[in-house]
């Protein structure tokens, strides 16, 4: 994404577009995939982890990232293209893979809805499928 874009992308969550909350932003997009904290704080080397902590809760509280719990090694955050600052409408799928630990955007497939019973809430869904991605999967294929 361009600085512009994402610019607009924040904007358009109600967050004003500040130099780290640009960087951390971009990060997310570039990423591709859904990246931990951690994953984040190696990437982003001019902000530190409070500092990029402080830009995905802010970013969590305005609908522009999901946030993912893959049970592996925690939370992952994504960044949302949702229309909306009220809810996420791009909801999606994920894999987590058991070897690499990484988590990856099915975004084709969408999340089945889900009718929970009466006097229920629903606030978001989490659905993670769990196995072994192709490329750790060519991995063992090779080592054998």
């Amino acid at each position: 994404m361009k600085e512009q874009e994402i610019e607009e992308l924040l904007v358009h969550h109600g967050v004003r577009p500040t130099a780290n909350r640009i960087v951390v932003a971009r990060a997310l997009a570039e990423a591709g995939r859904p990246m931990t904290l951690t994953e984040l704080e190696y990437r982003i080397l001019t902000i530190d982890k409070s500092g990029v902590f402080r830009a995905l809760t802010l970013f969590r509280d305005h609908h522009l990232v999901h946030l993912i719990e893959d049970g592996g090694d925690g939370v992952r955050y994504e960044l949302c293209r949702s229309h909306s600052d009220h809810e996420d409408d791009d909801l999606h799928v994920h894999f987590f893979c058991e070897r690499c630990h990484r988590t990856y955007c099915l975004e084709q497939t969408p999340v089945p809805q889900v009718e929970v019973p009466d006097g229920f809430m629903q606030t978001s869904v989490n659905y993670i499928v769990k196995g072994v991605c192709a490329h750790c999967k060519r991995k063992t294929v090779f080592t054998k």
